[in-house]
C-alpha cells in the first residue's frame, strides 16, 4: 500500500513554496485510489483546484518518474491535464497540474464512458514521438523476451500503459483524460487500445465485447499478428514471474484472448 501524506503533513518549507504558486491552499484531500506516489492531493487554492502529485527526493526512481511526467507533459496535453507548477523543498519533489472535475471512467457492461476513452486513445496515437527520451516498451521486458522478440515491440508511439480506471477521468462534459504517465513508453501504437481491452474484460466485459470495441482501432486492425503474439507471450512471463502461475492464470487468460482464442 502507497503511504499517503496529508497537506499538514508536508514540510512546511514545501507548502509555503506551493502556495508561493498557488496563492493560500483553503482545503486539502488525499487522493487514495492509483498513483505510485505518496502526495497525491487535491488542493483547493484562492485561485482554483490543482492536483498535487508528489515523491520524497531519496527516492531516485519516484523522482526520475515524475521528471519524465513534466517533459512529456506538452506532448500529452490534449488527453491529459496540463502541470501548473513544479515546486521543489523540504526533501521533497512536486508538480501541481490542472485539475479535472469529473470521475473515474466505469469499464464494466453497459458503461457509456468507452466512446469517450476510445476518442481519447485515438487522439494520442496522432501524437507522433514524444518531446524527451522515454523508455522503449520492449526494455520493460528484457529479462523474459525470447530471442527476436523485442523488435516485434519495437515503434515510435507514446504509450501510456497504465489505462487502469483510475488513470482514466470522465469530466463533466464526458471527455475523458488520462493521467499518470509515469510508466510511459515508446512501442507500437496498439499497445494501450489493447490493454485497455484487457482491462474491459477485467471490469466484467465478455471477450467478444472486448475485442469488438478494441477492432474499432485501425492501429490494432493492422497490427502484425506476430508482434502481438509477441506482446501477449512477454506480458504473460512477466506477470508469471512476477504473481506466480496461478496468481497470473485469470490476467494471462484475459491477455491471451487477444489473440481470438477460445471465449468457452
Amino acid at each position: 500500500m502507497v503511504e499517503r501524506i496529508g497537506w499538514e503533513g508536508l514540510p512546511a518549507v514545501l507548502r509555503d513554496a506551493v502556495e508561493d504558486h498557488t496563492g493560500q491552499v483553503t482545503a486539502s484531500e488525499i487522493i487514495a485510489e492509483g498513483l505510485n506516489c505518496s502526495v497525491a492531493l487535491a488542493l483547493t487554492t484562492e485561485h482554483g483546484r490543482l492536483f498535487l502529485k508528489g515523491v520524497r527526493d531519496a527516492d531516485a526512481e519516484a523522482v526520475a518518474s515524475l521528471r519524465q511526467e513534466e517533459r512529456i507533459n506538452e506532448t500529452v496535453g490534449s488527453v491529459s491535464p496540463a502541470v501548473r507548477h513544479r515546486v521543489h523543498g523540504g526533501g521533497w519533489s512536486c508538480l501541481a497540474f490542472a485539475y479535472i472535475e469529473g470521475r473515474h471512467a466505469d469499464l464494466s457492461p453497459g458503461t457509456k464512458d468507452l466512446r469517450a476513452v476510445a476518442v481519447a486513445l485515438r487522439r494520442m496515437q496522432e501524437f507522433g514521438g514524444p518531446s524527451a527520451p522515454v523508455p522503449r516498451l520492449a526494455d520493460r521486458f528484457t529479462p523474459y523476451l525470447l530471442p527476436g522478440e523485442a523488435e516485434h515491440l519495437s515503434g515510435n508511439a507514446l504509450l501510456h500503459t497504465d489505462t487502469n480506471p483510475h488513470n482514466i477521468v470522465i469530466s463533466r462534459n464526458g471527455d475523458a483524460y488520462l493521467v499518470d504517465w509515469a510508466r510511459a513508453a515508446t512501442g507500437p501504437a496498439w499497445v494501450d487500445p489493447a490493454c485497455t481491452a484487457v482491462r474491459l474484460m477485467e471490469n466484467g466485459q465478455e471477450p467478444t465485447a472486448a475485442r469488438a470495441w478494441l477492432a474499432g482501432f485501425r492501429s490494432w486492425r493492422h497490427a502484425d499478428p506476430e508482434s502481438v503474439d509477441a506482446f501477449v507471450n512477454v506480458t504473460c512471463r512477466h506477470w508469471t514471474a512476477t504473481v506466480g502461475e496461478r496468481g497470473a492464470r485469470p490476467s494471462n487468460a484475459r491477455f491471451r484472448h487477444l489473440l481470438g482464442s477460445s471465449d468457452g
